[in-house]
């Protein structure tokens, strides 16, 4: 299944490794060492400021929808899959 993140982008749930939160972002250094550390993988869906971060393998997504709101699609998804 997929998940929409922003923009027009859907990426598969698999996929996800973690979502964070702004708030999580802003009050941990080891999180933004992270996302500093992984700067060329970061890709910027957001036109204002980002709600939350999506890591996947292979990229970094500041996404302008609220983490609340991925997980809530998230759970949607694993329950239309049964």
């Amino acid at each position: 299944m997929y998940i929409h993140i922003g923009e027009d982008l859907n990426i598969r749930a698999k996929d996800i490794i973690m979502i964070l939160d702004k708030g999580s972002v802003n009050s941990s250094d080891s999180i933004s060492d992270f996302l500093k550390h992984h700067e060329e993988k970061l890709i910027n869906l957001s036109k204002n400021p980002f709600k939350s971060v999506v890591v996947t393998q292979e990229k970094v997504y500041l996404s302008p929808i609220a983490s609340g709101t991925l997980k809530k699609r998230s759970n949607q998804m694993y329950f239309q899959e049964y």
